[in-house]
């Protein structure tokens, strides 16, 4: 019999931009709020890779009778 299983896949996207600035902290400040406003925009081009993590699926019947 088979059994079912939940599959998390976790894409990794990545690129690099040179910002200045004043410290480590703000440099990563001024990437992020550029990020959020859609300056940097990572696609398939920026794939990096994947993973694959399975578990056994809980038996959502036993839960029911909860």
């Amino acid at each position: 019999m088979s059994k079912s299983f939940e599959v998390n896949i976790r894409e990794t996207l990545e690129t690099q931009v040179t910002v200045q600035a004043e410290s480590r902290e703000e440099a990563e400040r001024i990437v992020e709020q550029r990020w959020k406003s859609g300056e940097y925009v990572l696609d398939a081009d920026h794939f990096t890779g994947v993973e694959f993590n399975a578990k056994k699926a809980r038996d959502r019947s036993r839960d029911e009778g909860r």
